[in-house]
Protein backbone atom coordinates (compact mmCIF):
# COMPACT_ATOMS: atom_id res chain seq x y z
CA UNK A 1 0.00 0.00 0.00
CA UNK A 2 1.02 3.59 -0.60
CA UNK A 3 0.89 5.88 2.46
CA UNK A 4 0.70 9.66 2.79
CA UNK A 5 0.35 12.16 5.62
CA UNK A 6 -2.44 14.72 5.40
CA UNK A 7 -3.04 17.89 7.44
CA UNK A 8 -6.28 19.72 8.18
CA UNK A 9 -6.20 23.41 9.03
CA UNK A 10 -9.47 24.48 10.64
CA UNK A 11 -10.64 27.72 9.02
CA UNK A 12 -13.86 28.15 10.99
CA UNK A 13 -15.02 26.66 14.29
CA UNK A 14 -15.36 22.89 13.80
CA UNK A 15 -17.96 20.66 15.43
CA UNK A 16 -17.59 16.91 14.98
CA UNK A 17 -19.78 15.68 17.79
CA UNK A 18 -20.64 12.53 19.69
CA UNK A 19 -24.33 13.24 20.23
CA UNK A 20 -25.75 14.17 23.61
CA UNK A 21 -23.29 15.10 26.34
CA UNK A 22 -23.55 14.24 30.03
CA UNK A 23 -21.95 17.40 31.44
CA UNK A 24 -22.70 21.10 31.21
CA UNK A 25 -21.88 21.05 27.47
CA UNK A 26 -24.87 19.58 25.65
CA UNK A 27 -23.02 18.79 22.41
CA UNK A 28 -19.33 17.98 23.05
CA UNK A 29 -16.78 17.27 20.33
CA UNK A 30 -15.38 13.80 19.61
CA UNK A 31 -12.28 12.87 21.60
CA UNK A 32 -9.88 9.94 21.70
CA UNK A 33 -10.62 7.45 24.45
CA UNK A 34 -7.08 7.10 25.80
CA UNK A 35 -5.74 10.66 25.50
CA UNK A 36 -9.07 12.54 25.52
CA UNK A 37 -7.65 14.84 22.84
CA UNK A 38 -9.97 16.08 20.06
CA UNK A 39 -10.20 13.82 17.01
CA UNK A 40 -12.06 13.73 13.67
CA UNK A 41 -13.02 10.16 12.71
CA UNK A 42 -11.51 9.02 9.42
CA UNK A 43 -14.89 7.74 8.25
CA UNK A 44 -16.23 11.30 8.24
CA UNK A 45 -13.26 12.67 6.30
CA UNK A 46 -13.51 9.86 3.77
CA UNK A 47 -17.19 10.63 3.24
CA UNK A 48 -16.40 14.31 2.69
CA UNK A 49 -13.67 13.43 0.17
CA UNK A 50 -16.03 11.04 -1.61
CA UNK A 51 -18.58 13.79 -2.21
CA UNK A 52 -15.98 16.46 -2.95
CA UNK A 53 -14.34 14.34 -5.65
CA UNK A 54 -17.55 12.89 -7.13
CA UNK A 55 -17.24 13.45 -10.91
CA UNK A 56 -20.11 14.74 -13.02
CA UNK A 57 -19.12 12.80 -16.14
CA UNK A 58 -20.01 9.12 -16.11
CA UNK A 59 -16.80 8.32 -18.01
CA UNK A 60 -14.73 9.54 -15.02
CA UNK A 61 -16.60 7.51 -12.40
CA UNK A 62 -14.72 4.18 -12.66
CA UNK A 63 -11.62 5.71 -11.04
CA UNK A 64 -13.77 7.35 -8.34
CA UNK A 65 -15.49 4.02 -7.67
CA UNK A 66 -12.12 2.28 -7.48
CA UNK A 67 -11.08 4.71 -4.73
CA UNK A 68 -14.30 4.79 -2.69
CA UNK A 69 -16.24 1.68 -3.68
CA UNK A 70 -19.56 1.40 -5.57
CA UNK A 71 -22.48 3.73 -4.90
CA UNK A 72 -24.74 0.70 -4.49
CA UNK A 73 -24.27 -3.05 -4.57
CA UNK A 74 -26.31 -5.07 -7.07
CA UNK A 75 -26.11 -8.68 -8.22
CA UNK A 76 -23.22 -9.48 -5.86
CA UNK A 77 -20.88 -7.15 -7.75
CA UNK A 78 -19.71 -5.24 -4.72
CA UNK A 79 -16.04 -4.51 -4.03
CA UNK A 80 -14.11 -2.56 -1.41
CA UNK A 81 -12.69 0.85 -2.20
CA UNK A 82 -8.93 1.10 -2.39
CA UNK A 83 -8.68 4.19 -0.15
CA UNK A 84 -8.26 4.07 3.63
CA UNK A 85 -8.44 7.32 5.61
CA UNK A 86 -7.19 7.44 9.19
CA UNK A 87 -8.50 9.63 11.99
CA UNK A 88 -7.35 13.25 12.08
CA UNK A 89 -5.61 13.85 15.41
CA UNK A 90 -4.83 17.17 17.04
CA UNK A 91 -1.31 18.44 16.27
CA UNK A 92 -1.43 22.13 17.26
CA UNK A 93 -4.06 23.97 19.30
CA UNK A 94 -4.42 27.76 18.96
CA UNK A 95 -4.50 29.29 22.43
CA UNK A 96 -5.21 32.93 23.29
CA UNK A 97 -2.04 34.84 24.13
CA UNK A 98 -1.58 38.19 25.85
CA UNK A 99 1.12 39.01 23.29
CA UNK A 100 0.81 38.12 19.60
CA UNK A 101 -2.92 37.23 19.72
CA UNK A 102 -2.52 33.44 19.88
CA UNK A 103 0.06 30.67 20.14
CA UNK A 104 0.14 27.37 18.23
CA UNK A 105 0.69 24.88 21.03
CA UNK A 106 1.70 21.24 21.00
CA UNK A 107 3.44 18.87 23.41
CA UNK A 108 6.09 16.09 23.36
CA UNK A 109 3.52 13.25 23.45
CA UNK A 110 1.65 14.61 20.42
CA UNK A 111 4.90 15.27 18.55
CA UNK A 112 6.13 11.73 19.25
CA UNK A 113 3.01 10.31 17.61
CA UNK A 114 3.38 12.69 14.68
CA UNK A 115 7.06 11.92 14.10
CA UNK A 116 6.37 8.20 14.48
CA UNK A 117 3.85 8.34 11.62
CA UNK A 118 6.43 9.99 9.37
CA UNK A 119 9.14 7.50 10.30
CA UNK A 120 7.21 4.20 10.56
CA UNK A 121 4.64 4.72 7.83
CA UNK A 122 6.69 6.75 5.35
CA UNK A 123 10.23 5.88 6.40
CA UNK A 124 11.16 9.56 6.66
CA UNK A 125 12.92 10.87 9.80
CA UNK A 126 11.69 14.39 10.44
CA UNK A 127 13.34 15.99 13.43
CA UNK A 128 14.26 15.91 17.10
CA UNK A 129 11.82 16.61 19.92
CA UNK A 130 12.14 19.91 21.79
CA UNK A 131 11.48 19.11 25.46
CA UNK A 132 10.36 21.56 28.16
CA UNK A 133 11.79 20.61 31.54
CA UNK A 134 8.99 21.81 33.82
CA UNK A 135 5.30 22.69 33.64
CA UNK A 136 6.19 26.40 33.94
CA UNK A 137 8.40 26.31 30.84
CA UNK A 138 7.46 26.80 27.20
CA UNK A 139 9.80 26.13 24.28
CA UNK A 140 9.39 28.72 21.54
CA UNK A 141 11.19 28.94 18.22
CA UNK A 142 14.69 30.28 17.75
CA UNK A 143 13.57 33.17 15.52
CA UNK A 144 12.08 35.01 18.48
CA UNK A 145 8.55 34.18 19.48
CA UNK A 146 5.80 36.63 18.61
CA UNK A 147 4.03 35.58 21.81
CA UNK A 148 6.75 36.45 24.36
CA UNK A 149 6.64 39.73 26.28
CA UNK A 150 9.20 40.87 28.86
CA UNK A 151 10.47 37.36 29.47
CA UNK A 152 7.07 35.73 29.90
CA UNK A 153 4.39 34.02 27.83
CA UNK A 154 0.83 34.37 29.14
CA UNK A 155 -1.65 31.92 27.61
CA UNK A 156 -5.24 32.02 28.86
CA UNK A 157 -4.63 32.04 32.65
CA UNK A 158 -1.21 30.40 32.51
CA UNK A 159 2.01 32.31 33.19
CA UNK A 160 4.88 30.48 31.44
CA UNK A 161 8.63 31.07 31.20
CA UNK A 162 10.24 30.86 27.72
CA UNK A 163 13.04 28.31 27.42
CA UNK A 164 16.47 29.95 27.12
CA UNK A 165 18.38 26.87 25.92
CA UNK A 166 19.39 27.61 22.28
CA UNK A 167 19.50 23.95 21.25
CA UNK A 168 15.88 23.36 22.33
CA UNK A 169 14.67 26.50 20.60
CA UNK A 170 16.48 25.48 17.41
CA UNK A 171 14.82 22.04 17.54
CA UNK A 172 11.45 23.78 17.81
CA UNK A 173 12.28 26.08 14.90
CA UNK A 174 13.34 23.19 12.65
CA UNK A 175 10.22 21.20 13.47
CA UNK A 176 7.95 24.22 13.01
CA UNK A 177 9.43 24.87 9.57
CA UNK A 178 8.89 21.25 8.51
CA UNK A 179 5.26 21.20 9.72
CA UNK A 180 4.50 24.60 8.15
CA UNK A 181 5.79 23.55 4.74
CA UNK A 182 3.82 20.29 4.85
CA UNK A 183 0.57 21.80 6.17
CA UNK A 184 0.56 25.11 4.22
CA UNK A 185 2.45 24.28 1.01
CA UNK A 186 1.11 27.23 -1.00
CA UNK A 187 1.06 29.92 1.67
CA UNK A 188 4.52 31.18 2.70
CA UNK A 189 2.99 34.06 4.69
CA UNK A 190 1.06 31.68 6.92
CA UNK A 191 4.12 29.46 7.23
CA UNK A 192 5.87 32.44 8.78
CA UNK A 193 2.95 33.18 11.13
CA UNK A 194 2.89 29.54 12.22
CA UNK A 195 6.64 29.37 12.88
CA UNK A 196 6.60 32.55 14.98
CA UNK A 197 3.84 31.14 17.20
CA UNK A 198 4.80 27.45 17.32
CA UNK A 199 5.49 26.44 20.92
CA UNK A 200 5.90 23.26 22.95
CA UNK A 201 4.55 22.86 26.49
CA UNK A 202 4.53 19.85 28.80
CA UNK A 203 2.01 17.06 28.24
CA UNK A 204 0.11 18.05 31.38
CA UNK A 205 -0.27 21.69 30.37
CA UNK A 206 -1.39 20.70 26.88
CA UNK A 207 -3.96 18.24 28.28
CA UNK A 208 -5.33 21.02 30.48
CA UNK A 209 -5.62 23.47 27.58
CA UNK A 210 -7.13 20.85 25.23
CA UNK A 211 -9.92 20.51 27.81
CA UNK A 212 -10.41 24.17 28.69
CA UNK A 213 -9.32 26.20 25.64
CA UNK A 214 -11.82 24.78 23.15
CA UNK A 215 -14.67 27.04 22.06
CA UNK A 216 -18.09 26.79 23.77
CA UNK A 217 -21.00 28.53 22.03
CA UNK A 218 -24.53 29.03 23.31
CA UNK A 219 -27.30 28.32 20.79
CA UNK A 220 -31.01 29.10 21.04
CA UNK A 221 -34.15 28.06 19.22
CA UNK A 222 -36.65 30.87 18.48
CA UNK A 223 -40.41 30.51 18.83
CA UNK A 224 -41.82 31.19 15.37
CA UNK A 225 -44.80 33.32 16.39
CA UNK A 226 -43.43 35.33 19.30
CA UNK A 227 -39.75 35.50 18.16
CA UNK A 228 -38.66 34.71 21.72
CA UNK A 229 -36.54 31.82 22.98
CA UNK A 230 -38.52 28.60 22.84
CA UNK A 231 -38.91 26.81 26.17
CA UNK A 232 -36.02 24.36 26.52
CA UNK A 233 -34.43 25.84 23.40
CA UNK A 234 -31.07 26.81 24.92
CA UNK A 235 -28.06 24.52 24.49
CA UNK A 236 -24.28 24.69 24.46
CA UNK A 237 -22.00 23.35 21.71
CA UNK A 238 -18.28 22.66 21.89
CA UNK A 239 -16.07 23.42 18.87
CA UNK A 240 -12.45 23.12 17.89
CA UNK A 241 -11.33 26.74 17.44
CA UNK A 242 -10.36 28.17 14.08
CA UNK A 243 -6.65 27.70 13.19
CA UNK A 244 -6.44 24.31 14.92
CA UNK A 245 -4.14 21.97 13.02
CA UNK A 246 -4.69 18.20 12.76
CA UNK A 247 -2.95 15.37 10.93
CA UNK A 248 -3.73 11.85 9.82
CA UNK A 249 -2.77 9.08 7.41
CA UNK A 250 -4.20 8.06 4.07
CA UNK A 251 -3.33 4.72 2.51
CA UNK A 252 -4.24 3.34 -0.87
CA UNK A 253 -4.15 -0.20 -2.23
CA UNK A 254 -4.48 -1.40 -5.81
CA UNK A 255 -7.90 -1.16 -7.43
CA UNK A 256 -10.32 -3.93 -6.47
CA UNK A 257 -12.59 -3.04 -9.40
CA UNK A 258 -12.68 -6.01 -11.79
CA UNK A 259 -12.73 -3.82 -14.88
CA UNK A 260 -10.21 -1.21 -13.79
CA UNK A 261 -6.58 -2.16 -13.24
CA UNK A 262 -4.76 0.66 -11.49
CA UNK A 263 -1.95 0.52 -8.94
CA UNK A 264 -1.96 2.28 -5.59
CA UNK A 265 0.30 5.17 -6.62
CA UNK A 266 -1.90 5.99 -9.63
CA UNK A 267 -5.07 5.99 -7.54
CA UNK A 268 -3.51 8.05 -4.77
CA UNK A 269 -2.53 10.66 -7.34
CA UNK A 270 -6.26 11.27 -7.87
CA UNK A 271 -6.51 12.86 -4.42
CA UNK A 272 -5.98 16.65 -4.26
CA UNK A 273 -2.73 18.00 -2.88
CA UNK A 274 -4.66 20.92 -1.41
CA UNK A 275 -8.36 21.76 -1.31
CA UNK A 276 -11.09 23.19 0.92
CA UNK A 277 -13.44 20.77 2.64
CA UNK A 278 -16.61 21.10 4.70
CA UNK A 279 -16.19 18.77 7.69
CA UNK A 280 -18.58 17.98 10.54
CA UNK A 281 -21.94 19.41 11.46
CA UNK A 282 -23.53 22.86 11.71
CA UNK A 283 -22.48 23.77 8.17
CA UNK A 284 -25.39 26.20 7.69
CA UNK A 285 -24.08 28.39 10.52
CA UNK A 286 -20.56 28.46 9.12
CA UNK A 287 -18.92 25.60 10.98
CA UNK A 288 -16.37 23.17 9.63
CA UNK A 289 -14.51 24.96 6.83
CA UNK A 290 -11.12 23.23 6.58
CA UNK A 291 -8.07 23.29 4.34
CA UNK A 292 -6.83 19.83 3.33
CA UNK A 293 -3.17 19.42 2.40
CA UNK A 294 -1.54 16.08 1.53
CA UNK A 295 2.21 15.68 1.90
Amino acid sequence: MENRIYHLQVLSALHVGTGQGSGIVDLPIARERATHLPVIPGSGIKGVLREELRPEAESEKPCWRALFGPERIADNEGFAGALAVGDARLLCLPVRSLQGTFAMLTCPMVLRRYLQDWLVRLGKPVGVLPLPVSKEEIVTTAEGAAIADQGKVILEDLDLIPCERPEERQKAADLAKFIAEAAFPKDPDWQSVFCERFSVVTDGVFDFLAETATEIRARIRIEENTRTVKKGGLWYEENLPAESLLWGLVACDRSRHDKLTMDAATLLAELPIQTRLQVGGKATVGRGQCLWAMA
